[in-house]
C-alpha cells in the first residue's frame, strides 16, 4: 500500500505574538532567582535603540495575513540583518510561507532562527512535519524529538496565557508524535517485507497511540494510525480510528469510509445494510473510545513512582567513612559559597581609607573594568576593621553614617561579597563587592543589569527589601537544604538553611538511610540515581539536573509541598523539577547577537547545546573533579588542570595522534589546544572571560560576517587581531583543500 494523502499535519500553530505589555517591562535580569513569584511579564524591545527598527518590529506582531506576514519578515531581515530579533523575524517568515506553501523558504528561514535559538519546540513543531513533506525524515525525527525534550524542559512562554498552556502543550506534542510516526511509516512503505519494516511500522503505531491519546480529536493522527494499523495486519483495530475519522467532516472523511468499506468486504460479510450495521456498531465504539480518551487528557496524571521519605544526615557524618573527599571538599569554593564570618576568611582590601562612592559608573567591555565619576558621585561606603573586626559603613539617605558588622562572606575565588545579620533574623548583603582580578570594590549589580534595575541602586540597601535579602536572592544557590518554614516561597522571613555552603547531600541526597546502614553494618542494593548518587553510573542528563541546581540561570523555582526551596522532600530524585525559563525573555544582555551564551551563569545550558552532550553523553565530571586534591590551588576544579588537551581526547583518542595536521598549528603551541578553538574564552564571568561550553563550536566566519567580532567572537581572531575576515574566510577554505 502506497501512502497518499496527508498534506501534513501541524495539529497547532502558535504564532510568535507577544503580550502588549512586552513593549513596556523590563527583560528578566541574569544572575537572579527566576520563581514563578516573581516571574513577570518582559520585554527585550526596550533594549532596541533605533525607532525604525522598533518600528518594524511592532509591525512584525501585529495580526496580517501570511503574504504581508512574508513581506514583512522578509523586509526586516534585509534591513536589519544585525537585529537582537533575528530568531523571531525568522521565525515569523518561516511560518508564513508555511501557511502560503513554499515549504523551501520554510526551512531555509526555520533552519536560520533555530541556528539561533535552538530551543524552540514553537517553530520545531511545524518544521518537523514540513520536513517529512520534503522527505527530509531524519531531519523530521530530530525535530520532533527537541521539541519533546524542550516541551519537558521549559516553562510555558509568557506569550501562552497559563490557562491556555496544558491544552496547547498537550497538541504540540501530540503533532510532535504525529510527525515522528509519519515519519516512520513513510520509511517503512519504501521497504520491502522484512524485519527492519515490520519494526518501523510497530514503533510507528506506537507513537501515533501515544499522539491520539494527547490529541484525540484531531482526524489526521487517527487516520494515521489507521493506516498503520492496517498495514500491520491489525483490520479490525484500524477500523476503529477510520470510523473515528469518519464522522468528521473534510477530506480525510471519505478516505476513511473507503478504508472501512474494504476492511468490511475483507472481512467476508456483504450488501449495503450489513456495511450500514458494521458502521454503526464500529462508530459507537469509536465515540465511546474518543470520550473516554478526551476525559483521559483534563486529568493529571497521577504519579505512580514509589515516593519514600528521605532524611538528610547532615555533611559531618559523611567524614567518617569519606574523611579524604571530605577534607578535599571543605577546601572547594563550593563548601565557602556562604560562612559564617572568621577573619581569615575575608580576601576583601579593608584597610584602605578611601571610601566607595556612588554615582561612580562601572562597565565589563570583557577584556578590562572601566569606570567613570558621576555628576551625582558621593562617598557611600566605608570598609574598614576595628578592633581585628570587620565593619561596612553606609551613608544613609538621611545623612548619618550607620556602622554594619560583617557576619557572613559570600564567596572565596574570584570576587567576595559580604552580609550582615539584623536583630529580626534577616540576612543583607551590602551592595558593594570586592574584585580579587581588579583589585578594588564595585557595584558589580550596575556592570551586568540592564539599566535601571533596582539592585544597581546602592540606596535599596537602607530598605532592607527583598532586593538586598540574602535569604530571598542568594541562599537559594549558596546554601544547603534552603526552606520556607511557613510553607511559602522566597519571601525575606521564615526562610531557613541546614548549612552554608554546598553540601554533601545537595549533589548526593539525602543520606540518613545510607549513613544508619553503613553504621550498622547493613549494606544493600540500589540504583546509581538514589542518594547517595553514585556519579559514575547515572546518566548525563542526570547528571547535569544535579550541577544545574545552582548552575542553570534558567531555572523556573517552585516551592515544594513544605516549602523546600531547593531540594525536594522525596524519591525518584531529591532536586526540584525546575524547568527552564525560555531564553527569549531575557535580558539580551546574556547573549551574543550569533545565539551564543555571553555569561557563565548560563553555563549548563551552553554545554546542553553541544554535540557532545547531545550525542555523546558528555557530563559535568568528564572535565571537572569537585573533590580534587587540590582543590585549593585549582580553582576552577579542572580533571586535568596541567593538559587540557586530555578533557577532550578522553574520548576523541584519534586527534591526539595528529595534532598539527588537526590544527595547522605546531603541536606545542595554545594554538593546538582543544578547548583554543571548541571552547574559546567568550563567556563573562567574574569580570574575567571563561570558555564557553558550548564545546562543539568551531570558528564560524559566516556568523563573523554577519554580527562581526564584538558579538560573534571568532577564536581566530582572537589570537590573530591583525588580521580581519577576508584574510580568515582565505585561510580556511585552503585548509578544507
Amino acid at each position: 500500500m502506497r501512502l497518499k494523502l496527508l498534506r501534513f499535519c501541524v495539529v497547532v500553530f502558535i504564532p510568535v505574538t507577544l503580550p502588549a505589555i512586552f513593549w513596556q517591562a523590563r527583560a528578566q535580569e541574569f544572575d537572579t532567582v527566576i520563581s514563578s513569584q516573581n516571574r513577570k511579564a518582559y520585554t527585550i524591545a526596550d533594549q532596541v535603540e533605533d525607532p525604525q527598527e522598533r518600528r518594524a518590529l511592532a509591525a512584525l506582531f501585529a495580526p496580517s495575513l501570511a503574504v504581508e506576514k512574508a513581506r514583512l519578515a522578509e523586509e526586516f531581515l534585509t534591513s536589519f540583518p544585525r537585529s537582537w530579533f533575528l530568531p523571531q523575524a525568522l521565525e515569523i517568515a518561516a511560518k508564513a510561507f508555511i501557511d502560503l506553501g513554499d515549504y523551501s523558504q520554510a526551512l531555509r528561514y526555520g533552519r536560520q532562527s533555530l541556528d539561533l535559538l535552538p530551543e524552540n519546540p514553537l517553530l520545531l513543531v511545524p518544521l518537523a512535519n514540513v520536513q517529512i513533506q520534503r522527505s527530509l525524515l531524519a531531519e523530521a525525527r530530530l525535530s520532533a524529538r527537541l521539541a519533546l525534550h524542550y516541551l519537558d524542559e521549559f516553562a510555558p512562554p509568557l506569550s501562552i496565557g497559563a490557562a491556555d498552556w496544558p491544552a496547547t502543550s498537550r497538541q504540540l506534542k501530540a503533532s510532535s508524535y504525529f510527525a515522528l510516526g509519519r515519519a516512520g511509516i513513510t520509511e517503512a512503505l519504501s521497504l520491502a517485507a522484512g524485519e527492519r519494516r515490520r519494526q518501523l511500522l510497530k514503533e510507528s503505531v506506537s507513537l501515533l497511540t501515544t499522539a491520539r491519546q494527547l490529541n484525540p480529536v484531531d482526524g489526521e493522527i487517527a487516520y494515521l494510525l489507521g493506516l498503520g494499523l492496517l498495514t500491520s495486519g491489525q483490520a479490525q483495530e484500524a477500523a476503529l480510528n477510520f470510523a473515528a475519522v469518519q464522522t468528521l467532516s473534510g477530506p480525510l472523511q471519505s478516505k476513511a469510509l473507503e478504508h472501512l468499506r474494504k476492511i468490511h468486504q475483507n472481512s467476508g460479510a456483504g450488501g449495503t445494510e450489513d456495511f450500514q450495521r458494521f458502521l454503526k456498531e464500529l462508530s459507537a465504539k469509536a465515540h465511546k473510545h474518543q470520550e473516554q480518551l478526551k476525559a483521559s487528557t483534563s486529568v493529571a496524571t497521577a504519579n505512580d513512582a514509589a515516593r519514600a521519605s528521605l532524611n538528610y544526615a547532615g555533611s559531618e557524618s559523611c567524614r567518617s567513612c569519606h574523611a579524604e573527599q571530605h577534607h578535599s571538599w571543605q577546601q572547594t569554593g563550593m563548601a565557602r559559597m556562604f560562612r559564617a564570618y572568621e577573619p581569615a576568611s575575608v580576601i576583601g582590601d579593608f584597610s584602605s581609607k578611601e571610601p566607595f562612592y556612588a554615582g561612580d559608573r562601572f562597565a565589563w567591555t570583557g577584556t578590562r573594568l572601566e569606570s567613570t565619576q558621576g555628576e551625582d558621585r558621593f562617598a557611600y561606603a566605608r570598609m574598614f576593621k576595628d578592633k581585628g573586626r570587620h565593619f561596612f559603613e553606609i551613608k544613609t539617605s538621611s545623612g548619618p553614617w550607620v556602622r554594619y558588622p560583617v557576619d557572613y562572606t559570600i564567596g572565596s575565588k574570584w570576587q567576595q561579597a559580604y552580609a550582615t545579620r539584623l536583630p529580626n533574623g534577616q540576612i543583607h548583603v551590602f551592595p558593594v563587592q570586592y574584585n580579587v582580578l581588579h583589585k578594588r570594590w564595585l557595584n558589580f549589580w550596575q556592570v551586568i543589569d540592564p539599566e535601571g534595575s533596582p539592585r544597581t541602586d546602592v540606596r535599596t540597601f537602607e530598605k532592607f527589601s527583598s532586593v538586598t535579602s540574602y535569604q530571598a536572592n542568594c541562599a537559594v544557590c549558596h546554601t544547603s537544604q534552603l526552606r520556607n518554614t511557613q510553607g511559602g516561597g522566597f519571601e525575606a522571613d521564615d526562610l531557613e538553611f541546614r548549612e552554608p555552603g554546598i553540601n554533601c547531600e545537595m549533589c548526593h541526597g539525602p543520606s540518613s538511610r545510607h549513613v544508619g546502614a553503613m553504621r550498622e553494618g547493613r549494606p544493600y542494593e540500589k540504583p546509581a540515581a538514589e542518594p547517595p548518587v553514585d556519579f559514575t553510573k547515572i546518566s548525563s542528563r542526570e547528571y547535569l539536573a544535579v550541577c544545574g541546581q545552582c548552575h542553570r540561570q534558567s531555572a523556573v523555582r517552585d516551592a515544594g509541598p513544605h516549602g523546600e526551596l531547593n531540594y525536594w522532600p522525596s524519591t525518584p530524585a531529591f532536586y526540584p523539577p525546575n524547568k527552564s525559563r525560555p531564553f527569549g525573555e531575557f535580558s539580551r544582555k546574556a547573549f551574543y547577537k550569533d545565539g551564543r551564551f555571553r555569561e557563565t551563569t548560563f553555563i549548563v545550558e551552553s554545554l546542553q547545546r553541544s554535540a557532545c552532550f547531545q550525542k555523546g553523553q558528555v557530563n559535568c565530571g568528564h572535565c571537572h573533579d569537585v573533590h580534587a586534591k587540590d582543590a585549593a590551588n585549582n580553582l576552577k576544579s579542572l580533571r586535568f588542570a596541567t593538559n587540557s588537551d586530555r578533557m577532550c581526547t578522553q574520548c576523541h583518542a584519534s586527534q591526539a595522534q595528529k595534532t598539527a595536521l588537526h590544527t595547522r598549528h605546531a603541536a606545542d603551541s595554545e594554538a593546538s589546544r582543544c578547548v583554543s578553538c571548541h571552547m574559546p574564552a567568550i563567556m563573562n564571568s567574574m569580570l574575567f572571560r571563561a570558555r564557553t561550553h558550548q564545546i562543539d563550536d568551531i570558528p564560524n566566519v559566516a556568523r563573523l560576517e554577519r554580527f562581526g567580532q564584538e558579538e560573534s567572537p571568532n577564536a581566530c581572531l582572537q589570537c590573530h587581531q591583525e588580521k580581519n575576515v577576508s584574510w580568515l574566510k582565505t585561510a580556511l577554505t585552503a585548509w578544507k583543500r
